[in-house]
């Protein structure tokens, strides 16, 4: 008796048409599944993968009332004198459904693990949904997705018991491989059965096999296929070394008026005002409010063409408050303007997509699109430009960056400093009316930094625009920016010029956060004199006092030592204990009196190393001069 293969090209059509159609399915029920936010989501990704958890009987019997004679689809079909029960297409249709959950389930990890960041970069680099879906999220999540696929197929052909109900078991029309082997089975034919068992077998180690072989390529070779590493870059059929760039100079102003004239912090005089809505026609006009865990973000400011810092503890709201700009968050109230064009209005409102905002953001963690070179990293937001345009930014922006001649090398492939140039490139190269940069430096060494920050100095002086810069880094912000805001807690306490909030910061917070770490309880005694009560002495300060005094503080550098007690604010001192950096000692020292343990002090004082090497022998008590001009006075 002949062996009929019906059932093997059968079972091989049906699961590869099951296949092709959850593909699509899956990865779009995937991405449906992580944009939408409708009530009774949990119910519906249920629904989607219950073929996982239910017996293939029940999921045959619930086709079967869906696509009989009864069932909705199936008297739908009659209309048109048209049956899917006991069809090859049944088949088809039942192994959709038992394999789309591995599919969708796949497609959706694949999708979770993508860094947001990178899908938020794009956004704001002016991509669509539709975009950042075909060039940024399945290029990432295709190593998943194809897994997912092979395996959905192995799925699909393996699939017997829906089957049966939906489409029944007819040698040469809908006798899958797994309905060969029951029936044969039954009928007692264990040779033809054992065939058909070695068949699927067969095919299901090739598929397991690959999917394995697969992975474990991925694992060894992060990097993009070697075989596109080295290509000449060509965006819309231009080369990228053909062509060369130029730099406009910004000139920037700035006023700075003693005390703001409204809840709105100012720092800049602008051109001009909208006298409609009472909004600047040029720079950055912000007022929000978003309740947070643990606190609200509520912030208020205006600024001209400037580089203004945001300094702040981790957790104050800094990053969020750049989020808010760039839409990738979205306030609860209140208004966003930028050069006169609103981006957000609770009250009208308006919300204007991140792909229409045009502002750059640098992230913290760069967010470069991995399987994109250098040079298709810069021209991601673009693609609005012709391929002439396009190629002149790229060439300009490599320039600018002292990335020439890397262009066509991948992410991977660059140290933090290189991605960092990138990045920031990438971020400037559409012209952004506002650049936000979101402690660019965090993740590099002291060295590297140092070098990068002064290659972003030069960068920001020649970018035509507003910059945000955000840190934690006092020093970092005092380098870079000209003006500072200090958030705490979602809130601005400090708006002010950098000489003035590190000069004189009107409060504990403020004055933390910018570096001091010398405070005393305080009180006034007289129209220049203080009380520092835990310090047990009285100063004489320059500044007026302020009426709701609470503390009085001295940075730590300014402390000096001194050999006699022949002036005011002069006190003996005693050593508490010491700590060396590679540069500097900071001095714990008790006054009036010898310590009794390393932690009974008042002051830190720091001092250069050549400094230490010449009074650490000076026997006790030693003088410490407390200057009255350099004495910082807090209010509550």
């Amino acid at each position: 008796m002949e062996f009929d293969l019906s059932p093997l090209w059968i079972s091989l059509k049906a699961s590869a048409i099951a296949t092709f159609l959850t593909f699509f399915l899956g990865i779009a029920g995937a991405r449906w599944m992580l944009s939408t936010r409708i009530r009774g989501k949990a119910l519906i990704e249920g629904i989607f993968i219950s073929p996982l958890v239910l017996p293939p009987t029940v999921i045959g019997f619930l086709l079967l009332l869906l696509f009989g004679r009864n069932g909705a689809i199936g008297q739908f079909l009659l209309k048109f004198d048209l049956t899917i029960l006991f069809t090859w297409q049944a088949a088809v249709i039942t192994a959709t459904v038992v394999s789309f959950p591995l599919m969708y389930k796949t497609a959706l990890g694949s999708f979770e693990q993508i860094d947001a960041n990178l899908l938020n970069a794009a956004r704001t680099l002016g991509a669509s949904e539709w975009t950042v879906f075909w060039r940024i999220m399945l290029p990432l999540a295709w190593p998943g997705i194809l897994a997912g696929t092979i395996l959905t197929f192995a799925r699909a052909l393996g699939e017997f018991g829906a089957t049966l109900m939906l489409a029944g078991n007819i040698p040469g029309q809908t006798q899958t491989i797994p309905m060969a082997i029951y029936f044969a089975v039954e009928a007692g034919d264990m040779r033809q059965a054992t065939i058909w068992v070695l068949i699927v077998l067969s095919l299901a180690l090739s598929v397991l096999t690959a999917v394995n072989y697969w992975t474990d390529l991925q694992k060894k070779s992060p990097q993009p296929n070697p075989k596109y590493r080295h290509r000449k870059l060509i965006i819309n059929g231009v080369h990228a070394s053909n062509l060369d760039g130029h730099f406009a100079h910004p000139t920037t102003y700035l006023h700075f008026p003693d005390k703001p004239q409204s809840n709105v912090a100012k720092f800049a005089n602008y051109g001009g005002t909208n006298k409609k809505n009472n909004q600047p026609e040029t720079g950055l006009f912000l007022n929000i409010f978003k309740p947070l865990s643990g606190f609200a973000l509520n912030v208020g400011f205006d600024i001209g063409q400037e580089v203004l810092g945001i300094l702040g503890a981790s957790g104050s709201g800094k990053s969020m408050t750049l989020r808010c700009i760039a839409g990738l968050e979205t306030p609860t109230s209140g208004k966003i303007a930028v050069n006169g064009k609103v981006l957000f209005d609770s009250v009208q409102g308006i919300n204007v997509p991140s792909k229409d905002r045009r502002i750059g953001f640098l992230f913290q963690n760069y967010a470069l699109f991995p399987h994109l070179t250098v040079a298709e990293n810069i021209a991601f937001g673009l693609q609005h430009l012709s391929a002439s345009e396009q190629q002149l930014r790229v060439k300009e922006q490599l320039i600018s960056v002292q990335m020439s001649g890397l262009e066509n090398r991948y992410p991977q492939e660059l140290s933090g400093g290189q991605q960092q140039r990138v990045a920031l490139a990438r971020a400037i190269a559409s012209s952004p009316a506002l650049l936000l940069l979101d402690e660019p430096f965090s993740a590099l060494d002291t060295h590297l930094r140092s070098q990068l920050e002064r290659e972003l100095m030069q960068a920001l002086a020649n970018y035509r625009g507003i910059t945000l810069f955000v840190s934690h880094n006092l020093e970092e912000v005092y380098r870079v920016c000209e003006n500072l805001l200090v958030l705490a807690d979602g809130s601005a306490i400090a708006f002010d010029t950098k000489q003035n909030i590190f000069d004189r910061p009107r409060n504990f917070t403020v004055a933390q956060l910018t570096g001091c770490k010398n405070f005393c309880a305080a009180k006034p005694l007289a129209e220049t004199v203080v009380e520092a009560i835990d310090w047990r002495c009285d100063l004489t300060v320059a500044e007026p006092i302020p009426k709701s005094l609470v503390s009085v503080g001295i940075r730590a550098h300014q402390i000096s030592f001194v050999s006699a007690c022949d002036r005011e604010n002069t006190f003996p001192c005693w050593i508490a204990s010491t700590v060396e950096t590679p540069h500097r000692v900071t001095l714990y020292l008790k006054l009036h009196s010898p310590p009794h343990n390393s932690q009974d002090y008042h002051l830190q004082a720091e001092v250069f190393k050549e400094k230490w090497r010449a009074i650490k022998d000076n026997p006790f008590p030693w003088y410490v001069h407390l200057e009255p001009i350099r004495l910082i006075l807090m209010e509550a």
